[in-house]
């Protein structure tokens, strides 16, 4: 039997951390919060040894609502559940939700755990062991008590049954663990956990952390705080990375073979839902031990494009769950690198089987060995990246329509926050000035302003104005036709330049100037002299000495 990992789900108090102490000898409750509350709060692992001398590896996930996040996260890449329900409380809220997602993620194969069953009368028993087969049916349901170990044996052998049942076909193919856990230990440096979802990792393995783009080394492995040579799919792993520190490490990233997963902010997805989900709609995208924010772009009644706020390591065939306040559906992934747009009928071959593998994502040109039926014909290369022309003609098209909407003011718009931004500038025609994109010649206009600016300028004096929007406000002084002065105030070129002069004299005769004074010249306000004061500071005409300002040595006469 090839490595399993299993799993536990079920409601908060229904006794799965006791149950996996129980069968294990462990107790998988490690944070001092979760001993002081008596709840399971983030992930638990232990390793779980059957009758027959082969290990299973456990997660053990929490049951509150609230933790439904980290359960979820537990929940991907297992192979197995063990759901718990309470004898005396049969199924609850949760116990409903973890078998959702369960299903959601292909888990199908199981056993239930009718635990405490000590602690209820026989009739009581019979009736939640036949609500649990009803409620999974198919799978072995079995009375048990962590307490007093009843029931213990024969739930060990009917894990074995199940692992033996499964296909691990899927486990093949390059290596991709998803982390659930990054420390530091002394002498080793930092160390990531995680289920090996494919491949293998041992020493000395180049492999690539994904999406944060670091190149690793590995220098050792472990399987339950064992030193191994080499680490199978379907092992709970914990794998040391000389060289990053434990900040450049979190929850969710990937750690795989390079070059062999794109790392994409659209998903493509068959959908399955529970509660409608509507075009549009805003959910969180849960995917290996990720979760982040997207938009759900309906392509028909079955398909939809899942546009990520932050990028995903995915591959076709994986799933994902969408949850908001509670668990909405989920899907299968088509294409974890589609088109940017939503094509229902594209969908619906990648379901039927009839696409092959097209390479969509820009990949790194030191990688195209890596990539399966990729279609290579029609592509661009800058730098150290290949992009396809189906696809950058989608970005450039994309990126008008985003300058098209832009401020005339300022027709900048910031370029993709992707890796590969840099390189690909020149293939658009586009400029990069400081943060922002531009079209070559590009430059600020008032567009449709006009009135409103003239209006402003007819109301600048000596006495700053407020000005509301600071975009027209920058415009108007890089024309020199107002001065900004504080914060969101602004006078006349005329206005300053009198402020000026009339400041330079006065230090000039007396050498320095105070505020009542230079507020008494100008005959204005305290406000407005103390606005002209600062700017005259920032622009290094001026610097202060206590309640007195003197000229810098470099000041000359405008």
């Amino acid at each position: 039997m090839s490595p399993v990992t299993l799993g536990t789900a079920g409601h908060i108090d229904h006794g799965k951390t006791w149950l996996v102490r129980a069968l294990t000898g462990k107790d998988t409750d490690r944070l001092p919060e979760e001993r002081e509350r008596g709840i399971s709060i983030d992930l638990g692992y232990a390793p779980l040894e059957l009758a027959d001398g082969r290990r299973l590896s456990v997660v053990d996930v929490p049951g509150h609502e609230r933790f439904v996040r980290n359960m979820v996260a537990g929940a991907s890449g297992i192979d197995l559940f063990l759901l718990v329900i309470d004898a005396g409380e049969g199924a609850r809220p949760q116990t409903h939700e973890h078998l959702a997602i369960l299903h959601l993620l292909g888990i199908e194969r199981g056993v239930v755990a009718v635990t405490k069953a000590d602690a209820v009368d026989g009739e009581t028993l019979e009736l939640a062991l036949d609500e649990a087969t009803e409620l999974v049916p198919g799978v072995p349901v079995l009375p048990v008590s962590a307490k007093t170990g009843a029931g213990l044996d024969k739930l060990n052998a009917a894990l074995a049954a199940q692992a033996d049942e499964l296909d691990q076909e899927t486990l093949a193919g390059p290596a991709r663990l998803y982390v659930d856990r990054v420390f530091s230990l002394h002498g080793i440096g930092t160390v990531v956990t995680g289920t090996l979802w494919s491949g293998s990792i041992g020493e000395g393995d180049e492999l690539r952390v994904e999406p944060a783009s670091h190149d690793v080394r590995v220098r050792s492995v472990q399987v339950h705080d064992e030193a191994v040579d080499r680490a199978q799919a379907g092992q709970r792993v914990a794998v040391a990375l000389p060289g990053l520190e434990r900040h450049q490490l979190r929850r969710g990233d990937a750690l795989v073979q390079p070059g062999s997963f794109p790392v994409s902010y659209r998903l493509d997805v068959v959908l399955e839902e529970l509660s409608p989900i509507e075009d549009g709609a805003r959910v969180h995208v849960h995917h290996g031990t990720t979760a982040t924010f997207a938009r759900v772009a309906r392509a028909g009644p079955r398909h939809a494009q899942l546009r990520l706020a932050e990028p995903v390591v995915a591959a076709r065939g994986d799933h994902v769950v969408l949850r908001a306040e509670t668990t909405l559906g989920g899907g299968r992934i088509l294409d974890p690198a589609p088109p940017r747009h939503a094509d229902p009928a594209r969908m619906e071959r990648l379901e039927r089987g009839e696409l092959g593998s097209t390479i969509h994502a820009p990949i790194r040109e030191a990688e195209l060995d890596h990539v399966a039926e990729g279609k290579l014909t029609g592509v661009e290369r800058a730098g150290e990246w290949v992009f396809s022309q189906a696809w950058l003609d989608e970005l450039r098209n994309e990126l008008e329509r985003r300058l098209a909407d832009a401020d005339p003011l300022d027709p900048g718009i910031p370029p993709p926050p992707d890796p590969w931004a840099e390189s690909i500038m020149p293939l658009l025609g586009l400029e990069r000035r400081g943060a922002k994109l531009y079209r070559p010649g590009a430059a600020p206009e008032l567009g449709e302003r006009h009135a409103e600016a003239a209006e402003l300028e007819a109301r600048l004096g000596l006495d700053p104005v407020r000005v509301e929007d600071r975009r027209l406000a920058r415009f108007l002084e890089d024309a020199g036709r107002l001065v900004q002065v504080g914060d969101g105030f602004a006078v006349s070129p005329d206005a300053y330049d009198q402020a000026r002069r009339v400041l330079v004299e006065e230090c000039e005769r007396a050498g320095r100037i105070t505020l009542a004074r230079f507020r008494d010249l100008l005959g204005t306000s305290r406000r407005s002299a103390q606005l002209l004061l600062e700017r005259f500071d920032a622009d290094g005409l001026t610097r202060r000495i206590g309640d007195e300002r003197v000229l810098r040595r470099t000041t000359a006469r405008r």
